[in-house]
């Protein structure tokens, strides 16, 4: 049965290969972007927000929504990073989650990242969390001034990946009967990859903090198999999951360790 899907930063990488197979698939995708898609809006900022919800509404007429996965994302050594890969996708979720409330196996799930192993900073963690957007901005900028921007990606995705763990299983999304998990893809080759990957040595050190010995560098149609089964109507089962996608990554680098 056809269903309809939001797909956020759907102009490229994971989220243009996502919505490429839900169409394949035969199911209906509004795609948001910067530029070139169905709804185009910034996600760093609650406006963008606000103004890409009107017109997925608008879009639906009427009709429920039934999936949601954002995978917008940057990786820049900028606030942008924070405001998109955390706010971005936790503002988009919920202001969404009402519009899904006539589905009947209604799904949502995010791109979380390999990178919530790497070092972060405690206290823009802390504040990701708490809600705190302005305390939690200004104190990116000022780790941006101390050099410390490349703290951003990790941090950012780890505080989205406990924000999915702590909500999926409460009264707004399992409550719901809203399936809400995210996927930890290891090395991606894609826009936002490709500098680092076309470095030789760039690319080893890459490979070195993120071992992948299945398969190695996986490419955006691989996640994107994942997001679409975890947001398709036979998930009834998994809830507030991180599912890492990453060719053994993380069974490397925490060997034993299951919690």
């Amino acid at each position: 049965m056809s269903r309809t899907y939001v797909v956020t930063g759907a102009g490229s990488g994971i989220g243009a290969a996502t919505a490429e197979l839900l169409r394949a698939d035969g199911h209906r995708v509004i795609g948001v972007d910067l530029r070139g898609a169905d709804v185009v809006a910034d996600l760093a900022h609650p406006d963008g927000i606000e103004a890409m919800t009107i017109v997925v509404g608008e879009q639906l007429g009427g009709a429920a929504l039934d999936g949601v996965i954002t995978c917008a994302g940057l990786a820049a050594p900028t606030v942008a990073t924070v405001a998109v890969n955390y706010f971005g996708s936790v503002n988009t979720l919920e202001a969404l989650r009402p519009l899904q409330a006539g589905s009947a196996s209604p799904r949502s799930a995010a791109v979380a990242s390999f990178s919530v192993l790497w070092p972060h900073d405690a206290t823009l963690l802390d504040l990701l969390l708490g809600g705190d957007v302005a305390t939690a901005l200004a104190v990116a900028d000022e780790m941006v001034a101390e050099g410390r921007a490349d703290l951003f990606y990790a941090t950012s995705k780890l505080a989205l990946a406990r924000w999915i763990r702590r909500a999926g299983p409460g009264p707004d999304w399992a409550g719901a009967g809203i399936a809400l998990n995210a996927v930890a893809p290891g090395i991606v080759a894609t826009p936002m990859t490709e500098a680092s990957l076309a470095d030789e040595r760039a690319r080893r050190m890459v490979e070195r903090a993120t071992p992948m010995p299945l398969g190695g560098i996986a490419q955006p149609a691989d996640v994107a198999h994942l997001l679409t089964w975890l947001t398709s109507a036979p998930n009834t089962r998994m809830c507030g999951q991180v599912v890492f996608i990453d060719g053994g990554a993380e069974a490397v680098v925490r060997g034993d360790s299951v919690v």
